[in-house]
């Protein structure tokens, strides 16, 4: 499974001389836990976060104020997080998921070179995980079926786990069917056998 697989667009995006305010406005009215930053030709120059926007946000209790509280920032440039990290959208997902927690970020921006072209977050992994397994064998049959004919494949799926019977015995054809089914949001992992290999019964 690729990142274009489960990758969220049109991106909702910011511009760095917005307001912070107006970026915490965009977070909070869609539920983000981020927003990239672009430029008017929608390259990527940075990402700000919720973090980024209340560090210093707010005043102390001045009962227990010591020494200057520093301004926070007022635009998106002056607080947003830069470089910011970046793949594109053929990156397997394990790679991306890889990243998001070795980062220590919540969303990772897609992007063609520096344009961005989509974002894929934790919680986008996520659901895409929870999918019932119903869904992910309707469509495993579905690719199957425009790649090599409907009714020539049994597809059984088990917490995500695809075990797919092929008709023929064709070995081509039974790496072509593991590459489909991978391809396929929630698909964990993907075995293809042909029904020479099936035990009798």
């Amino acid at each position: 499974m690729r990142a274009q697989d489960i990758m969220s667009r049109p991106v909702v995006t910011v511009g760095p001389g917005a307001t912070a305010k107006r970026a915490a406005g965009l977070l909070a009215a869609h539920g983000f836990t981020a927003l990239p930053v672009v430029d008017e030709d929608e390259r990527v120059i940075g990402i700000v976060t919720e973090a980024d926007l209340i560090v210093d946000r707010f005043h102390h209790d001045p009962r227990h104020r010591t020494g200057n509280r520093p301004e926070p920032g007022a635009t998106v440039a002056e607080v947003m997080t830069t470089p910011c990290t970046g793949m594109a959208p053929g990156s397997d997902l394990v790679e991306v998921a890889r990243a998001l927690l070795d980062s220590r970020i919540r969303a990772m921006p897609i992007v063609d070179g520096a344009r961005l072209v989509g974002i894929v977050t934790r919680g986008d992994i996520v659901r895409t995980f929870a999918r019932p397994d119903r869904e992910i064998a309707a469509d495993v049959r579905h690719h199957l079926a425009v790649y090599g004919g409907s009714g020539r494949w049994q597809v059984d799926v088990r917490d995500g786990i695809v075990h797919v019977v092929d008709q023929y015995d064709d070995e081509t054809d039974r790496h072509v069917a593991t590459v489909l089914a991978e391809a396929v949001p929630g698909v964990v992992s993907a075995s293809v056998t042909s029904t020479h290999d099936e035990p009798a019964r």
